[in-house]
């Protein structure tokens, strides 16, 4: 969570306040928090290819809008 923070320049705080609301992709271990690489990367990219800003909490709802049409047919086991 640390790494994620220093990249996107922001405090951890930031990072753990957007996990917590699942506006920001991580693992849970335990009480540790990972973010995978792939999301940084991805958040990047996409910033990148927009050339402007990119919305986590939008790209978080639009996440857990697809897991829950995903559950509701039957694809996820939850």
């Amino acid at each position: 969570m640390q790494e994620a923070a220093q990249i996107l320049r922001v405090n951890a705080a930031t990072i753990y306040r957007a996990i917590q609301e699942d506006a920001f992709p991580a693992v849970r271990l335990r009480t540790r928090y990972v973010v995978p690489a792939q999301a940084v990367d991805e958040l990047a990219k996409q910033a990148a290819q927009s050339g402007g800003v990119i919305d986590v909490a939008r790209m978080a709802a639009e996440r857990r809008t697809a897991r829950e049409a995903e559950r509701l047919v039957g694809g996820a086991p939850w």
